[in-house]
């Protein structure tokens, strides 16, 4: 049987040719595959490092504060592409090049394949607001790891920002979970807003219908936020726990739920923007934008309206400005406005009626209000808190809101504005997304270095909850006393 085989094996590997009668053409051989290069490949790499080198946002904060010898890093890249034998080995080298630089903004993305149709799939069911809303990636958000505490008792809350209390001692502690900020983090949150608006569940929901959910999924967000506070504290809540472990970010949403823990007004981080074509269209859009506003305002607003834009105005020649990344010829990034704006911060309703306010002012779009949560604020973040979770930490932070108690946060600031400006690798077709902005906090830093909390505590990643709620536990007579002190007029 195993000479058969064998006999089979040899037969198969034979190339048989078969000679051409006379007035026929010899019948022709498939030609051989073209061997596997990796000159395509070294000119993406070679595209990359242009777009690193000139239009990431954080590259200061790579080369000083964490050192990184991009030089040494582009070298040892091409030296693992020369010994690349498949597109796969390549793109290996392309993606361990991203994750050296470890900033949470900074992706690298490959085109898929066109997937076949299915052939005989069933029929899709009946459309449902449920359907509807998962088909737009809302989901439940999952509790956190508060059930894991001693005693704790939940607050019926559905399926957005659980909630409840424990105690510790003879103080009542109350603990509420953001899982996301924005509004995909709860399904009932955009059943209620599909309801609420009549959408048609079986016709498309083209642009202004999008844009009519979201809004309406905002406005219901806020107001759940706001209803678990006043429920957290006629359940006797003294001091409040505001859970962001594992919250990968979302949207400026943070900065109105951040002013909802605090009466007075926070100023927020100021920013920083990459020069170049993408952010000098944004402030001349802007500028252009607020001349609009003031034609119609009134001479008070008039007046307001046109200083902004003279301010968008000067950002935009900062923007378009020649700067070379290196040789210090000036700063990396242009500076102008802040997270929020062109304003830094203003009490909640102060732009009301406003139709320009979002515009200067981004949380003037929900409707928050400042100190729904009036007392001491814990604040928890682990390694797996990033980019606007961060920035809802590092505003709680730098304006002695909150004491944030954990482990450092994963680090990656501020993001993508208006789509970005990514970089297509022209050989493999991959999308190479790096940061075009920074926030920088009270003490001048990039808010990527991560928000280092006031105390911490030894939390790993891949803690299980109830052993992280057994360190929690031990570590909150002190952040409580310190929480308190923080408050104190």
């Amino acid at each position: 049987m195993r000479a058969a085989i064998a006999a089979a094996a040899a037969f198969a590997a034979l190339t048989f040719v078969t000679p051409a009668l006379p007035g026929q053409t010899p019948p022709q051989t498939a030609a051989p595959a073209p061997a596997w290069s990796v000159q395509p490949w070294l000119e993406d790499l070679a595209v990359a490092e242009r777009a690193l080198r000139t239009k990431y946002a954080n590259l200061e904060w790579l080369l000083t504060e964490r050192g990184v010898d991009l030089d040494g890093l582009f070298v040892r890249a091409r030296t693992a592409l020369a010994g690349a034998r498949s597109d796969a080995d390549a793109a290996a080298v392309l993606n361990r090049l991203v994750q050296r630089i470890s900033d949470g903004h900074v992706d690298i993305s490959w085109p898929r394949p066109a997937a076949p149709p299915l052939a005989g799939a069933p029929p899709a069911p009946p459309p449902s607001r449920e359907s509807f809303c998962r088909a737009r990636g809302y989901g439940p958000a999952a509790p956190g790891f508060a059930p894991a505490l001693s005693g704790f008792t939940p607050i019926e809350s559905g399926d957005v920002f659980h909630a409840g209390t424990f105690a510790v001692g003879g103080t009542r502690v109350g603990i509420v979970r953001i899982g996301v900020f924005q509004p995909q983090g709860s399904l009932a949150v955009c059943t209620e807003a599909v309801a609420a608006l009549a959408i048609p569940l079986d016709r498309p929901c083209d642009e202004a219908c999008e844009d009519r959910l979201l809004t309406r999924a905002y406005r219901g967000l806020t107001a759940a936020l706001d209803d678990r506070l006043k429920r957290l504290r006629a359940a006797g809540a003294e001091i409040l726990l505001v859970d962001i472990t594992g919250n990968g970010g979302g949207s400026e949403w943070a900065e109105a739920a951040a002013r909802m823990l605090s009466r007075r007004p926070l100023v927020s981080a100021r920013l920083g923007f990459v020069r170049g074509e993408h952010w000098a269209g944004t402030w001349a859009r802007l500028r252009d934008r607020l001349r609009g506003f003031a034609e119609t305002a009134s001479p008070a607003d008039r007046d307001r309206l046109l200083g902004w834009a003279l301010e968008a105005e000067a950002a935009r020649a900062e923007a378009a400005r020649s700067c070379p990344p290196t040789g210090g010829a000036c700063p990396w990034l242009g500076r102008a406005g802040y997270a929020t704006g062109l304003v830094a911060g203003v009490p909640a309703g102060h732009f009301d009626g406003k139709d320009w306010a979002p515009w200067v002012f981004s949380p003037a779009q929900y409707p928050y209000r400042d100190g729904a949560w009036d007392g001491p604020v814990v604040l928890l973040v682990d390694q797996e808190t990033w980019s606007a979770a961060e920035q809802f930490a590092a505003i709680l932070q730098d304006n002695r809101v909150a004491l944030v108690v954990g482990a450092r946060t994963g680090g990656s600031g501020c993001g993508h504005t208006w789509g970005g400006t990514p970089t297509r690798l022209p050989h493999s077709g991959a999308t190479l997304r790096l940061p075009d902005c920074a926030r920088f906090r009270a003490d001048g830093s990039n808010e990527v270095r991560g928000v280092i909390p006031d105390l911490l505590l030894a939390w790993r990643a891949n803690d299980g909850a109830a052993f992280r709620a057994r360190m929690l536990e031990a570590a909150l007579p002190q952040a409580i006393a310190r929480a308190r002190a923080l408050h104190r007029p």
